[in-house]
Parts: C-alpha cells; sequence; structure tokens
C-alpha cells in the first residue's frame, strides 16, 4: 500500500465513521424521547448506548489524525499505537456502558417497576436494528480494507446497538404475553452482549500491544512474495509485529556472497517494493542481507 492509497483509505474511515456519528445522534434522540415516552428502560438504555457510539466515533476520529501523524524523534516507529489505544478506550466504553445496563435493569427489577408496552417502543427499535445493522456492515467492511483495528472495534459497537435493539423487541413481546419483567430482563440481556463485545476487543489490542505477529493469512503472502524473487538463495529469522494498520517486518536474506554492496542491496530494494505493492496495508520491512555461505545457512 503506497502513500496515495494510505490517503484513501484514511478518508474510507472518515467518511464512514461520520455517517455513524449522524445516524446514532439521531438514534439517541428518538429512543430517549420514546423512552420516556413510553417508560421502556429498554429503550432508555438502547438510547443512551447509541450516544456511547457517538463517543466511540470521535475516538476513532481521534485515533485516526493522531495515528497518522509522520514519525518524529520521539516516535521513531510513528504514531500508530494512537489507533489501538482508541480501539482500547472503545472496548472500555463498551464494558462500563453494560455493565450500567445490567445494574440499572436490576434495581428496576427490585423495585418493581413494571413497564407497559407501547407500539412505539416497538416501531423504534426496528428501525435501529435495520440501520444500525447496515452501518455495521458498511464500517466493517472498510476496517478490513483500511485494516484499522480501531474502525473494526466500533463496527462491532454498531452491531452491538443492533442486538439491544433486538433485545427490546424480544422484551416488547414479551410484556404482550404477560411477562411483566421482560422489559428489564432484556436490558441485562443487551448488557451482557456489550461486555462480552469489549472483552473481545481488549484482548485483541493486548495482543497487538505485546507485539504479537501479524496474521497467519498475510504471513503466508509474505512468504510467498520473497520465495518468488530468485534473486534470494535462503531466508530466515522473519519477524513481524502491527503497529496500528502498518506491519512492521524485519528478515535476513542470504544472497550470492560474490555480488557487488550495490547489486545486493538493489536486491533488498526490489524486495521491499515488491511487498509495498503486493501488501495492501502499510509495510515498514528491513532487510538484512547476508553471503550464502555454508556457516551462514539456518
Amino acid at each position: 500500500m503506497d502513500e496515495h492509497e494510505q490517503k484513501i483509505a484514511g478518508r474510507q474511515i472518515k467518511s464512514v465513521t461520520n455517517l455513524g456519528i449522524i445516524t446514532n445522534m439521531a438514534l439517541f434522540i428518538i429512543k430517549l424521547i420514546v423512552g420516556f415516552l413510553s417508560g421502556s428502560m429498554a429503550l432508555i438504555a438502547d438510547g443512551i448506548h447509541s450516544l456511547s457510539d457517538t463517543t466511540t466515533d470521535v475516538a476513532v476520529l481521534l485515533g485516526i489524525h493522531l495515528g497518522s501523524k509522520e514519525p518524529d524523534r520521539s516516535h521513531p516507529y510513528g504514531h500508530g499505537r494512537a489507533e489501538t489505544f482508541s480501539a482500547g478506550f472503545i472496548a472500555l466504553i463498551l464494558f462500563f456502558v453494560g455493565s450500567a445496563m445490567i445494574y440499572y435493569a436490576a434495581v428496576d427489577i427490585a423495585k418493581g417497576n413494571v413497564t407497559i408496552p407501547h407500539t412505539a417502543v416497538l416501531i423504534v427499535a426496528i428501525v435501529s436494528i435495520i440501520a444500525k445493522e447496515l452501518l455495521y456492515r458498511v464500517t466493517k467492511r472498510v476496517a478490513i480494507l483500511t485494516y484499522s483495528t480501531a474502525l473494526y472495534a466500533n463496527a462491532w459497537h454498531h452491531r452491538s446497538d443492533a442486538f439491544s435493539s433486538v433485545a427490546v423487541v424480544i422484551g416488547f413481546i414479551s410484556l404482550k404475553f404477560g411477562f411483566d419483567y421482560g422489559d428489564q430482563i432484556a436490558a441485562v440481556a443487551v448488557g451482557l452482549m456489550i461486555i462480552l463485545v469489549g472483552i473481545r476487543i481488549i484482548v485483541d489490542c493486548l495482543r497487538e500491544l505485546t507485539e504479537g505477529a501479524v496474521d497467519s493469512e498475510t504471513i503466508g503472502h509474505i512468504r510467498d512474495i520473497i520465495g518468488a524473487n530468485s534473486s534470494i538463495r535462503q531466508w530466515h529469522k522473519l519477524r513481524s509485529r502491527t503497529v496500528g494498520r502498518e506491519v512492521f517486518l524485519d528478515l535476513h536474506i542470504l544472497v550470492d556472497p560474490d555480488l557487488t554492496i550495490t547489486t545486493a542491496h538493489k536486491i533488498a530494494e526490489n524486495l521491499e517494493n515488491a511487498l509495498h505493492e503486493q501488501i495492501d496495508r502499510p509495510v515498514n520491512i528491513t532487510v538484512h542481507i547476508e553471503p550464502d555461505l555454508p556457516t551462514m545457512r539456518k
């Protein structure tokens, strides 16, 4: 992925995130109004969740802005970790929102509050399911294309909002069938789902922060690119890690010991160019050149 492609990816991330902000604010206002008018605990909780989605949208934009800054003296490997911390921040918000929803639903049950079902609640919940599921799919597609951890986390935040609306529908139906606490139980179910999503994202962030290797599919692609270079007689010590959307690689290659330094350097440069062209995410690679001697082979 070259610099031009990285700029396009950045614009795609910003566009889909701004779309999320508009959608979430509209849903927050609608859910809150209908929730208070109908007394639906689950719909109010769902509305707060939509507002928290707006917070995470802002976190994504901030993470992308900081993460795209050029390397400097204090951050020679770039600022990509800002996106990772942005994803972690979103995960923590998910965790606390889910916990709060469970707490307030439990308090409501303890007080014996019974919610009366209103058709408006069902309509708003169905609209929310459709809107947030579509937003999840669009956001996830852009996240995969751009390899943005923060955007992927935000996509799941959108889907958790869709899940919460599904729970509201289930709660509404259970109330219609005479189960008095269906709305509150639905809110608890929503909270648990949101917490699980948050934990999953935190695990992914911790894996990156502890220098976890790049996924096996990307590693396989990298191995194929190296193997396709006939000037490289052997290679070893391939190491990888991710910093935000960028892949950092280093490896040792063995070349003809009779080559000039200039020619050997050209081989390494060609390999770097091939990786930049064929890997669909930013790549930062360091190649150590060694002579192909029996003592150097691994």
